[in-house]
């Protein structure tokens, strides 16, 4: 019988690795001869350096060099030679360019010596003057010239829908409020780290802290004008990057140019204040205006999203598309301007736009709900959407009503009392919240290849990454199962350049696009193993076609007579010792266009609110989440749970703070920036909603990354009002807003 490993609990693959200290991360690798880098950062947000001196610096016995803008080798200098797969519009920052300051704590100079300890030493002895210039930083004080980017990184916001502004003027309901999210930094525990390794030639290897190698490879190539075929970007394993490492980060440029002039290998890892010095999710201001019937029918609603961005690239996200695919409204407008600031370009951050976007909007509706008269959870279930209205498209499938309704029995909504302020023990107040979610499910294209020894045993490969969500193990489930083979005969591999073609480990789309190429490939060995077996002497499969035949417990089988079986070692006895070998790439394909594709969830969340101390507690959260086939609910389940973990940050915690006067973010370390501890969390439910969607790739398998932050944070405001009856719309909720 074929073992369905899909669908079921499996340990991670890789777990033994992690807990032993066998995987090894991109700052472990022991290489021959290293030296160290370590980079000096810019005092001042905006200006010029005058002098650099670093004669002191390189009077040290065993430093080498002291690289800055005054010596640094060539390089391209075309800006689509610094542009990478995750670039939003405009001119990329190039490390060591010129004398320009664009940002507190651009990097300035790379030590390179014989030990870090010393690479440090001497950096604090590099001299530097400045000619410091005025600099802005403040979003808020600069919202009056926002602009509309000439490109947009993500689409663009969508057409106006019928009339926004003349049906909000005819609402009986009507609601008007702004809401902020500040700046939030990823803070993955591995810090962002590259080892860049010289060979004879010129040719490089590089370890290197990154969600997806080929991105790193194509930007070295292009920048360093090295052929990408002498370029090889290893990251087997990755301690968290939610985002972080979508494009690539100074360090390794640093670390290659180093490399290259000095003909050695060089390695450069960034401090923990450092991780704060490049990308971030960005501070942004919403405001929305909403009008509705008495009997609580959505008539208008008018979105529009003012974010930060930097004075060389215009980073923008999906803040504002979520109205339509959210809520059936016909009258909806929506826009997304940015401003610029003497700041580093944002960057993509766990459900870039979903969470900032999803917090201001179901905050609003909760307010309206409440406006009617309505319970929040009845009032999102008469605007219910069937279709996505950004694209007049049916989803290919949406189960959120089961969200509702078994994240709602699961809670015990029906026990709620509608009035704030009603619900107490104690000294503490209990307010219930609920907000529901959408994330985009994609597929991009990707190949795989699979290997199949004489043996019997698989290995598949893809040049994907693994930070943490659990690649290595659902992708060894899915070749597992198609092969029918036992987990401890397949092994996954991942993390080098020189593998298939993936797309960058983001946008909650890894397992529907490199999964489904995996599928593919070890569909394409069957076909092989099959022709095999036809060839041999009185056959009993010669006149099967691919359809009819199944593989389980190591066999080759015919589908209607389970009998007629054959063993994949005697088929591959046939092939003279050699392995068997298939290459297949899978993309989308045209039916999934007719249709929109998503995520959904559904968070109820308790909180208790002390009367007197203002102290915020989460303690239970339930979040039900309808993504199609969950391949592995073991590892689902922890996307899930860290997703509600990071929504509790969000609305109570998380704030990287910026002092206007310096243009420097000050709380750059984890004493200070504030995020949830064992603590804070509680009681949390993960519900997977049964979702059949067969349109949206071949595995029928939607995201889990991003769906389970994205809901969390705006039901925490919304319990907090219930607990309270004080809306507080500017994130985080910290004691001085409640008192």
């Amino acid at each position: 019988m074929k073992e369905n490993y899909t669908g079921n609990p499996a340990n991670r693959v890789d777990g033994r690795a992690k807990v032993t200290g066998e995987a090894k991360y991109a700052a472990e690798f022991e290489v021959p001869g290293l030296l160290y880098g370590v980079v000096v950062n810019s005092a001042i947000a905006k200006g010029k350096i005058k002098h650099m001196d670093t004669s002191a610096a390189l009077q040290l016995p065993g430093v080498h060099q002291v690289f800055t803008h005054e010596n640094r080798p060539g390089y391209s200098w075309f800006d689509k030679h610094h542009q990478d797969e995750d670039a939003p519009p405009g001119s990329p920052f190039r490390p060591l360019g010129s004398n320009e300051i664009k940002f507190s704590m651009q990097p300035i100079a790379l030590v390179v010596a014989d030990t870090y300890e010393l690479a440090r030493y001497a950096g604090l002895l590099v001299h530097v003057e400045y000619e410091a210039q005025p600099h802005e930083t403040d979003l808020e004080a600069n919202l009056p010239r926002a602009y509309k980017p000439k490109k947009y990184k993500s689409p663009p916001p969508s057409d106006p829908r019928g009339d926004a502004a003349g049906a909000f003027d005819k609402a009986e309901v009507k609601l008007e409020q702004a809401y902020a999210h500040p700046a939030h930094h990823h803070n993955p525990m591995e810090m962002h780290a590259s080892i860049a390794i010289w060979q004879e030639g010129g040719k490089l290897t590089v370890y290197d802290k990154i969600q997806g190698v080929q991105n790193s490879q194509q930007y070295i190539s292009n920048a360093f004008g090295i052929p990408k075929e002498d370029v090889q970007v290893l990251s087997p394993y990755v301690g968290g990057a939610f985002g972080s490492g979508l494009r690539p980060q100074y360090q390794l440029f640093l670390a290659v140019l180093a490399a290259l002039e000095l003909k050695r290998a060089v390695k450069v890892v960034l401090t923990r204040q450092q991780m704060f010095s490049f990308g971030h999710r960005p501070h942004t201001v919403q405001r929305l205006a909403i009008g509705a019937s008495p009997d609580g029918k959505l008539q208008s609603i008018t979105h529009n999203a003012i974010a930060e961005t930097s004075r060389f690239e215009d980073y923008n996200e999906d803040v504002v598309i979520w109205p339509g695919v959210l809520y059936d409204c016909d009258n909806v407008e929506v826009s997304h301007q940015l401003v610029d600031l003497d700041v580093y370009t944002p960057l993509d951050m766990r459900a870039p736009g979903g969470t900032t976007g999803t917090f201001a909007l179901e905050c609003a509706i909760d307010e309206m709900a409440y406006q009617v008269g309505m319970d929040p959870l009845e009032f999102r279930l008469k605007n219910y959407t069937e279709k996505d209205l950004n694209e007049d498209k049916p989803h290919s499938s949406k189960e959120l009503k089961e969200c509702y309704r078994q994240g709602a029995e699961k809670f015990g909504w029906a026990n709620r009392k509608m009035e704030p302020h009603s619900m107490k023990e104690g000294h503490q107040l209990i307010g219930w919240g609920v907000a529901h979610g959408a994330w985009e499910a994609q597929q991009q294209e990707a190949s795989a290849k699979a290997v199949l020894s004489p043996d019997g045993k698989l290995t598949v490969s893809s040049a994907t990454a693994d930070i943490g969500t659990g690649t290595y193990t659902v992708m060894t489930q899915i070749a597992a199962e198609v092969m029918g083979l036992p987990l401890e005969d397949v092994t996954f591999e991942l993390g080098n350049s020189t593998m298939p073609k993936s797309p960058l480990e983001g946008g909650s789309w890894t397992v529907s696009s490199v999964g489904s190429a995996v599928k593919l490939v070890c569909e394409k060995l069957q076909e092989q193993l099959l022709k095999m077996a036809q060839k041999m002497k009185n056959s009993p499969f010669s006149e099967a076609k691919p359809a009819d035949v199944s593989f389980a417990n190591k066999q080759m089988f015919l589908t209607k007579a389970p009998a007629t079986s054959i063993s994949l070692r005697a088929i591959l006895d046939q092939n003279a010792g050699k392995p068997l070998e298939a290459e297949a790439s899978q993309k989308p394909d045209s039916k999934q266009k007719k249709y929109s594709s998503y995520s959904h969830s559904a968070t109820f969340v308790e909180v208790q609110v002390d009367e007197e101390l203002g102290t915020v507690k989460v303690t239970r959260i339930v979040t039900a989440v309808a993504a199609g086939r969950i391949i592995n609910p073991k590892t689902g389940r922890s996307q899930i749970l860290g997703g509600s973990v990071w929504g509790i940050g969000v609305a109570l915690e998380e704030h990287t703070v910026l002092d206007h006067n310096l243009g420097r973010f000050m709380t750059h370390d984890l004493d200070k920036y504030h995020l949830p501890v064992s603590a804070d969390v509680h009681e949390t439910d993960v519900i997977f909603v049964e979702e059949k969607d067969e349109i949206v790739n071949p595995l029928g398998a939607k995201g889990l990354g991003e769906i389970g932050i994205v809901s969390v944070a705006p039901a925490i405001c919304n319990a907090v009002f219930h607990a309270t009856g004080k809306r507080i719309r500017e994130l985080p909720i910290t004691l001085d807003k409640l008192l």
